[in-house]
């Protein structure tokens, strides 16, 4: 995290949701819920803004989206 300036707030931004608390279930009858929420900023073309993505990345995310699969360390 790092500071921002203040021309930065309350703008809405592109993002995509890449873990979440709640717990989901899969079509294959597996439950999955991680620790915590996250998302990954992007642009308008849905290709992710930083070059690297830290911690888990769900599988239906990454299945989705090309090019955060691309950038993620551990796909679940």
């Amino acid at each position: 995290m790092k500071k921002g300036n203040p021309e930065t707030r309350k703008q809405k931004v592109n993002a995509i949701i890449i873990r979440q608390k709640k717990e989901y279930r899969r079509p294959d009858g597996l439950r999955v819920k991680f620790e915590d929420n996250a998302c990954v900023l992007t642009n308008e073309f849905g290709e992710p803004k930083d070059s690297e993505i830290r911690g888990p990345v769900a599988r239906e995310a990454a299945e989705r989206w090309n090019k955060i699969a691309s950038v993620a360390s551990i796909i679940v």
